[in-house]
């Protein structure tokens, strides 16, 4: 057994940094379509280089991990249609517009994306925890695509400010066990950190639906920084990429917002050809 087929039975991180066109990754490729073609596997969005390369990055080439995150993810995607189904971002156009959602234009220092949540400016009266969710994952769907963040995954920062019981009866616990799954084997990308701040007291016990689902480095990956967390928050993101509002130097949060909605809007046609609509 070569070298390279070794560690695609045991994984190894070093085979990220292959440029994609590499004989090696190559082989994985092959292997990993092979074994999904022998088991029968159904991918409905099929099995082409590009596609199947994010598996591999997400589980360091271990083949047969990779393939049980191929097969998660479907499965996933077709138990969960009240998110998955429709992609448009016309679905979740206001939530978008209110500020929710946006992506820092720079990576951290260890080369993950960062995204920030703002709970404030979700209305649960117009919408639903599992349209806020669809915004998570069409954000993924489009993130995931890029070499560097296959590579060094995301982060995550949720402003929990204005976290009011309206919401939190929102979060079902079969909900909560597709948030988790999601996080833990469902989903081809690494989630590298989650991170909290202004969490409210009654947080805790729709986190607490969420945990029992997560695997440990998941669980040792989430970070609780409360009201004051602007020294925290900045052991983790220099200040330089951060915005303002959260202690940094970086463009304000209503100008990455409406970026991200812009650049989600001109995705459109890519976004409404994975969806689960017939």
């Amino acid at each position: 057994m070569s070298e390279e087929q070794a560690d695609f039975g045991r994984g190894n991180p070093r085979l990220n940094r292959l440029p994609s066109s590499s004989a090696v990754v190559s082989k994985a490729i092959v292997f990993l379509r092979q074994k999904a073609e022998n088991q029968d596997s159904r991918c409905p969005l099929g099995l082409s280089d590009e596609f199947l390369l994010r598996f591999l990055r997400a589980r360091d080439f271990h083949i047969d991990l990779a393939f049980k995150l191929l097969k998660n993810y479907h499965k996933w995607r077709a138990e969960c249609p009240e998110i998955t189904a429709d992609l448009r971002p016309s679905s979740v156009l206001n939530l978008l517009h209110s500020g929710y959602h946006g992506v820092l234009r720079e990576r951290d220092s260890q080369g993950s994306r960062v995204l920030v949540y703002r709970i404030a400016q979700w209305n649960p009266k117009l919408f639903t925890a599992y349209e806020v969710f669809r915004v998570s994952l069409i954000t993924s769907e489009l993130l995931v695509q890029e070499l560097e963040t296959q590579c060094n995954g995301i982060k995550a920062i949720f402003d929990l400010q204005g976290w009011r019981l309206v919401h939190a009866l929102q979060i079902t616990p079969m909900l909560a066990k597709r948030i988790a799954s999601v996080l833990a084997d469902s989903f081809p990308i690494k989630v590298r950190g989650i991170h909290l701040i202004n969490e409210p007291l009654f947080f805790h016990p729709v986190f607490a639906l969420i945990r029992p689902f997560l695997p440990e480095k998941i669980k040792e990956r989430i970070y609780m920084h409360g009201s004051d967390y602007i020294e925290s928050l900045q052991q983790h993101f220099g200040a330089n990429i951060l915005p303002p509002e959260y202690g940094g130097a970086a463009c304000g949060m209503d100008e990455l917002c409406e970026e991200w909605t812009e650049f989600i809007m001109k995705s459109e046609d890519y976004l409404i050809n994975i969806s689960q609509v017939t």
